[in-house]
C-alpha cells in the first residue's frame, strides 16, 4: 500500500509538473509572437514548435527526477523545494539547448527564455498549492489510514518516524503493542504504548485499525508467526519489518528476483542508465577539459624537463573500482629516486620534490593528465580520490567501511576534496564524506562538486 500510494502521489506531481510545462510553453510562443517582442526571423514552423515541445515534456521531468523533486522529503521547507526547483530548471535548460544545438532543432532563444521563466513560475505555483492542499485535507482528518506498530524498542521507533515523515501518504500511527508489559503506558516517537502485543485481538476488536506493523528485533523473530496466525483471521493489511538496518551498508533495499523477495544489505550505487549517463558525461567533460587545458600541460610539461632529470609523467598503482588497481598519470614532482626506501605519504615540507614540484601541487596542475585516465575509463571526473594499494590494506583494518568507497570509480575531484580533506588530513573523515557522495549522486552533484573545483576546490592549503 506504501509503494502504491507513493507512485499515485507522485505521478500527480509529474501530470501536473508536465501540464505546467505545457501551458508555459504556449504561454510564451504567444508572448514572442504576439507582436510584443519584434520578429526578424519569422515565426518558427508547426513541426518545429510541437518538436521543442516534445523535448521540453521529456527533458524537464527527468531532470526533475534526477535533482529528486518527486521524492518524499517532510523535512524539506517550502523555500528549500523552490531552490532545489530553481536549481533543476536551470539544468533542465541548459540540458535543453545541449540537445536543440546538436541535432540543429535550434528554437527560437527568446521563446526559451520567456519559457523558463513561466515554467518555474507555473510549477512554482503549483506545487505550493499542492502542498496546501494535502495539508488542509489532512489538517481536516481526511482519507486518514490509522496503523497499529507492534514493537516498541529501536526498530519500532525507526517505522513511527519513517511513517510520521510521509504524512502527505495519509497514514497516523495511533498506537503500539510492546513485547514487554513494563513498556505499556510509556512513549515511543511521541505516540503512547497502548498496550501489550498478548491483547492485539482485543484491541483490534476495540478500536478501528487500517494496518498493522511488526517490528520487533531480529532475537523476538519466534513471535511474530503466531501473530501472524492471530492476524491471518482478520482483514487488517500486515507488514513487516525486518531488523536488519544493521546490517544494511549502502544502497541496501527489497528487491524481487522471479518473484522470489530478496533482501540486499549491500548494493550498486550506479547501476543501469546512472552508470551510461556518468559516463558520457565523462567522456565529453574530460575532451573539453584536455582540449582547453592542453596549452597549460605543454608549459608544464616543459618545465618539467627542463627543472630536473627524469620522465615528464610519473605513473603510479592505484585502486579504483571493484579494487581494481590501474596507473594513474601525473605530471613528475619529486626526484627520480625519492621512494628507493619505499611507499612514503607525501607531507608539507618534503625535500623529495623537484624546484617546481611544490608550485605544480599547491595548483593541482600536476594532476591534469589524469583526465585521459578519464577518457579511458580508469576514473571519473568526481569521486573518491584514489588510494595506493600499499596504504589501503591498512586503512581496511582501521576503518569500518572504508571498502565501501570502492564501489565507484575513483574521481580527479570529490566531495571530500572541495571540503578541505586533502593531503594528511583526517582518513576517517574523508571516508565519510566519499560515503555520502556515494549515497546522494546525481549528474547535478558532480555539476555542483566541478563548479566549485573550479572556483577553488583544488587551491587547498593541505595541497602538498
Amino acid at each position: 500500500m506504501f509503494g502504491r500510494l507513493q507512485r499515485f502521489y507522485t505521478s500527480i506531481k509529474v501530470a501536473a509538473d508536465a501540464g505546467m510545462l505545457a501551458v508555459a510553453f504556449v504561454l510564451a510562443y504567444f508572448t514572442r509572437f504576439s507582436g510584443v517582442f519584434p520578429i526578424t526571423e519569422g515565426i518558427p514552423p508547426p513541426a518545429e514548435t510541437f518538436v521543442s515541445l516534445v523535448m521540453v515534456l521529456v527533458i524537464f521531468p527527468m531532470t526533475f527526477q534526477r535533482a529528486r523533486l518527486y521524492a518524499t522529503n517532510r523535512a524539506r521547507s517550502h523555500m528549500g523545494e523552490l531552490f532545489e526547483l530553481f536549481k533543476a530548471t536551470i539544468t533542465a535548460t541548459l540540458v535543453l539547448v545541449a540537445v536543440t544545438y546538436f541535432i540543429r532543432e535550434r528554437y527560437s532563444r527568446l521563446t526559451l527564455a520567456i519559457f523558463v521563466v513561466y515554467a518555474f513560475t507555473l510549477i512554482a505555483l503549483s506545487r505550493m498549492f499542492m502542498r496546501h492542499l494535502l495539508s488542509e485535507v489532512r489538517r481536516r482528518g481526511y482519507n486518514l489510514k490509522s496503523i497499529l506498530v507492534i514493537g516498541e524498542e529501536e526498530l519500532g521507533l525507526r517505522t513511527i518516524e519513517t511513517v510520521e515523515s510521509h504524512r502527505e501518504l495519509g497514514f497516523r500511527v495511533t498506537g503500539v503493542l510492546a513485547l514487554k508489559e513494563e513498556k505499556v503506558g510509556q512513549w515511543v516517537g511521541g505516540v503512547r504504548v497502548v498496550g501489550h502485543v498478548g491483547g492485539v485481538e482485543a484491541y483490534l476488536d476495540a478500536h478501528p485499525v487500517d494496518q498493522v506493523i511488526i517490528a520487533v528485533p531480529l532475537e523476538d523473530q519466534a513471535r511474530v508467526k503466531p501473530l501472524m496466525e492471530q492476524l491471518a483471521l482478520r482483514t487488517v493489511d500486515v507488514k513487516v519489518v525486518p531488523d536488519l538496518y544493521q546490517y544494511i551498508t549502502l544502497y541496501g533495499g527489497l528487491e524481487e528476483f522471479g518473484g522470489l523477495p530478496i533482501i540486499s544489505l549491500q548494493g550498486d550505487p550506479m547501476d543501469g542508465w546512472s552508470r551510461v549517463a556518468k559516463r558520457v558525461f565523462d567522456i565529453l567533460f574530460s575532451l573539453v577539459a584536455i582540449a582547453v587545458s592542453a596549452p597549460t600541460m605543454v608549459l608544464t610539461a616543459l618545465l618539467v624537463r627542463l627543472t630536473s632529470k627524469g620522465p615528464i609523467l610519473y605513473r603510479q598503482e592505484r585502486m579504483g573500482m571493484d579494487g581494481r588497481t590501474f596507473s594513474i598519470l601525473k605530471f613528475r614532482t619529486m626526484r627520480v629516486d625519492a621512494e628507493v626506501h619505499g611507499a612514503t605519504m607525501a607531507s608539507a615540507v618534503d625535500a623529495r620534490r623537484t624546484p617546481v614540484g611544490t608550485f605544480l601541487r599547491k595548483y593541482s596542475l600536476d594532476e591534469l593528465p589524469q583526465f585521459f585516465n578519464v577518457l579511458r575509463g580508469d576514473m571519473s571526473l568526481v569521486g573518491p580520490r584514489p588510494e595506493r594499494p600499499v596504504f589501503i590494506e591498512e586503512f581496511k583494518r582501521q576503518i569500518p567501511r572504508y571498502h565501501l568507497r570502492h564501489k565507484v570509480k575513483a574521481g580527479i575531484t570529490g566531495w571530500a576534496q572541495i571540503n578541505g580533506l586533502r593531503g594528511q588530513t583526517s582518513i576517517q573523515k574523508r571516508i565519510e564524506y566519499d560515503l555520502y557522495y556515494i549515497e546522494n549522486w546525481s549528474l547535478l552533484m558532480d555539476l555542483k562538486i566541478l563548479l566549485r573545483t573550479a572556483l577553488g576546490g583544488f587551491l587547498s592549503k593541505n595541497a602538498y
